[in-house]
């Protein structure tokens, strides 16, 4: 072959394979393409489990030791030494284990190896001691965890101090029966929250106080229970995001919480809720008593499952401002209006005239019982009608003798007026977001109205009602939802004169300006004084006889007139696994152990 035909055979096979270089190439990148195409294809048709629930308020803070009124980001976001279960019944947390002394005035709590905070900074018993010492016995701090823990007549803190890095000792002045329960308050970050207890701002108030408020970054803040605070959009929602130092794991070794995301949708308007739960926009809801035959009949085909968790742990009820003292040399209530709260014929009227089984049937369908005690029906502490609880059945006539045995009179249209000839009329104000209590008002109003009483009935915004109730104080009459627990010193802090949900008759907060001239009735201080003796109180049948006791007193002289204790409801998805709902802890008090799966 000569030089030049090999030549031109070689130009024409290095052209062919030129060629099929360049077709191998350019498969090689197309399949390269599709590969990362279904990489990221796969990547992204694999979303991020989550659920979406409603809460019913935004919160004011994300500070655990200030929260009152958005109380549900704790179930997410914190843990304490112990914890509360479905059943009502104390268990390990942060602590592993606890040993108590032979005379029960020294506990030894344990905590876990190797918990974490949320950035990954180490829990230890220093967080436990700064949490007890400086946070909740800091009288500065008005924390509503204080009243649990100050222990008999003195009203004294437990001495709180580090063993080594795990073993924390509580010593206590007494023995205190409801201990061990009352530390599933929150444990709080001591590397984070250390300056802020000890630096004042400029009107001498720990910076503590300011600290973590709505407006905080969520990166910042650092918790230690199954979820962080992802995102928050003021009015529409709180995104909880797993955390990933949390400290439990399953069996198996997997780390919980299953569920990677949490979306709590701020949905004042209880309407507006149920009309997002049935178009499928959320998983979880409070079911209103109004809604539930709506839902019963669609639970089926909305994959949706009704939980029944029994009487709920809470009651509505309504009380009076008996506070007759002044701010900045302003008396709280309207002295004339003051006069009437104050007459324990007036409030005892006022229970007869409500018709409470009307209230009962119209409003819950009969869903519920009739609630006449601060103690929930569920506890052992109960004092039931036939033991001699007090019981208001309705009886108009029984309160109009009640008002005219002690000076009230009626005039010719039926008004009732007092003693000096003023007509008796005051305000009622409720939470504007609760229908329950908006329908329970109009009602009450109608049965006041046939007693000669005038009610100017107000529904306010959530924030104006709670700030009313816990930092103004002026209001007249209120009707809210309040808490009725199984473990009476569980509400100490109502009840105890100088607490700090003391609504009736409210103390100076901490670092406010401080109210003169306010009384404390001798009922009133006998309360206090029993839940104190009872808290000290071991011997269980002597316990339930000073709870009797409480409750034969609260009842004759009611600054909580209580009206109906409803059933306990909610509805979950399907999809959702493992709920456990409890009237005792709620639906999500194991989010922990929540897994989702497929539904058809």
């Amino acid at each position: 072959m000569s030089y030049f035909k090999l030549l031109k055979n070689n130009k024409k096979y290095n052209l062919i394979r030129h060629r099929w270089l360049v077709i191998v190439l350019t498969l090689v990148t197309a399949i390269a393409i599709i590969i990362s195409n279904q990489i990221n294809l796969t990547t992204q048709a694999k979303p991020i489990s989550q659920i979406i629930v409603s809460v019913p308020n935004e919160p004011t803070t994300f500070n655990p030791a200030l929260i009152l009124e958005s109380a549900y980001t704790l179930l997410f976001n914190y843990e304490g030494l112990v914890k509360e279960n479905g059943h009502g019944e104390i268990e390990p947390c942060l602590a592993e284990s606890w040993q108590t002394s032979p005379d029960k005035t020294q506990v030894i709590f344990t905590l876990r190896k190797g918990l974490k905070w949320s950035d990954g900074k180490s829990l230890t018993a220093e967080d436990v001691v700064f949490t007890y010492n400086e946070i909740y016995a800091n009288p500065l701090i008005p924390t509503y965890a204080k009243d649990f823990f100050l222990i008999g007549k003195n009203r004294t803190f437990p001495k709180v101090r580090k063993l080594d890095d795990l073993r924390v000792e509580f010593t206590l002045p007494e023995p205190f029966a409801p201990f061990i329960r009352a530390t599933k308050l929150e444990i709080l970050p001591a590397h984070v929250f250390r300056e802020s207890v000890k630096q004042k701002d400029t009107e001498g108030r720990p910076k503590f106080l300011s600290t973590w408020g709505t407006d905080t970054p969520p990166k910042n803040i650092i918790v230690n229970g199954p979820y962080i605070i992802e995102s928050y959009t003021p009015s529409q929602r709180i995104t909880f995001r797993k955390n990933p130092y949390y400290w439990r794991k399953d069996n198996q070794g997997n780390s919980q919480p299953y569920i990677e995301r949490v979306i709590a949708q701020i949905i004042p308007n209880q309407d507006t809720a149920l009309v997002q739960f049935r178009s499928r926009g959320l998983d979880y809801i409070n079911v209103n008593t109004n809604y539930f035959s709506l839902l019963k009949h669609e639970e089926g085909k909305g994959k949706f499952t009704i939980y029944n968790g029994g009487l709920f742990i809470g009651s509505s009820a309504i009380t009076f401002n008996l506070n007759k003292g002044s701010r900045n040399s302003k008396l709280l209530v309207d002295p004339i209006k003051s006069q009437w709260f104050n007459k324990v014929e007036f409030r005892q009227a006022i229970a007869y005239a409500i018709n409470r089984q009307q209230i009962l049937n119209n409003i819950y369908r009969g869903l519920g019982q009739l609630q006449n005690s601060p103690i929930a029906v569920q506890s052992k502490y109960y004092l039931s009608i036939k033991a001699g609880l007090k019981l208001y059945e309705y009886n108009l006539q029984k309160a109009k003798d009640l008002l005219l045995k002690v000076g009230f009179k009626y005039n010719n249209q039926g008004h009732l007026l007092d003693n000096q000839g003023n007509l008796v009329r005051f305000t009622l104000t409720t939470n504007a977001s609760n229908n329950i209590l908006q329908a329970m008002g109009v009602i009450i109003k109608e049965n006041l109205l046939n007693l000669g009483i005038t009610i100017d009935f107000n529904p306010v915004a959530t924030n104006i009602f709670i700030n009313k109730l816990t930092q103004t104080f002026d209001w007249e009459c209120q009707l809210l939802e309040v808490a009725v627990g199984q473990e009476p010193n569980d509400w100490a802090n109502v009840w105890l004169t100088d607490a700090g949900l003391h609504f009736f008759n409210p103390p100076s907060p901490p670092g406010q300006t401080p109210i003169t001239g306010r009384e404390i009735a001798s009922w009133e201080r006998k309360v206090g004084d029993l839940y104190m003796q009872a808290a000290s109180e071991l011997d269980e049948a002597k316990r339930k006889a000073i709870y009797a006791e409480t409750q034969r007193i609260t009842q004759e002289y009611l600054p909580f007139i209580y009206l109906v204790n409803p059933l306990s409801m909610v509805a979950v998805r399907n999809r959702i696994q493992g709920i456990e709902h409890s009237a005792l802890t709620g639906t999500f008090w194991n989010p922990y152990d929540l897994k989702l799966i497929q539904t058809n």
